[in-house]
């Protein structure tokens, strides 16, 4: 995929503006974002085993019929309202601001998404992780997370064996942290890999670059990064190795 025009570069720092790749299906959109996207001349719109970050919105009384998904690994994160999820495995489950949802697809896992009339409006985002390998055992963690603390990040999902409550397969970390405005705290980072950031909502400062509401950046080092809020904001980060074995044939996550 070409790099969008108003991607821009600060040292090893890669800012991108909000995707303008989408589906508007009505009462149910997305928008993809991908963290490929931002580092000229890169030849995947994925970076390493982050596939693409998928910012969704159903409005109340939506229905996602049941569908397949294969080789990927589908986080759900919900700051705000619920999203109801059952599957052909029996769960009804529902993800909300003190739970996250990992549906670890493998070999094939059957799932239903649905808001209720009476849930308010949901905007959340769908993170697809490449497996390192094809046709794994297909599962879904669903766990409570820890309350989240102003000014510091939580520790959402990682590998196996990390301090997460839940897991992917490969080799991706993911923390959020809501910033006060005017509050700065360190982008996560691990030795030899590579950080992606996106401004769920707000401003923010990543070193001497500015990243808006629905923006992201791509850190390629591990070098020391601040990130300053300009306004309240809510953001996520992903730690990536760059470099982790990577499987390609996900439903979407491709």
């Amino acid at each position: 995929m070409d790099d969008p025009p108003s991607a821009r570069t600060h040292s090893r720092i890669h800012t991108a503006p909000r995707t303008d790749v989408s589906q508007d299906q009505g009462s149910f959109r997305i928008h993809f974002n991908f963290p490929g996207r931002a580092v000229p001349d890169h030849d995947d719109h994925g970076y390493g085993p982050l596939a693409t970050v998928v910012e969704s919105f159903m409005h109340p009384g939506t229905l996602i019929r049941m569908h397949q998904h294969r080789n990927e690994e589908i986080v759900s994160w919900v700051p705000e309202a619920v999203m109801r999820h059952d599957d052909r495995q029996g769960n009804e489950l529902v993800t909300d601001p003190e739970h996250l949802m990992v549906m670890n697809a493998g070999s094939g896992f059957w799932h239903a998404e649905e808001t209720l009339a009476d849930d308010p409006p949901l905007r959340m985002l769908q993170i697809f992780v490449r497996p390192h390998s094809l046709d794994l055992e297909p599962g879904i963690q669903h766990e409570a997370v820890p309350d989240p603390v102003a000014n510091d990040w939580r520790h959402l999902f990682g590998p196996k064996g990390t301090d997460a409550p839940l897991s992917v397969r490969n080799d991706v970390d993911f923390h959020d942290c809501c910033l006060d405005a005017g509050d700065t705290v360190t982008l996560p980072s691990r030795p030899g890999w590579h950080t992606y950031l996106y401004v769920f909502e707000g401003a923010v400062e990543v070193d001497d670059a500015s990243v808006g509401y629905t923006e992201s950046a791509l850190v390629t080092d591990d070098r020391t990064v601040s990130v300053t809020a300009t306004d309240d904001s809510t953001v996520v980060a992903f730690t990536i190795d760059p470099d982790a074995p990577i499987t390609r044939q996900g439903t979407i996550g491709r």
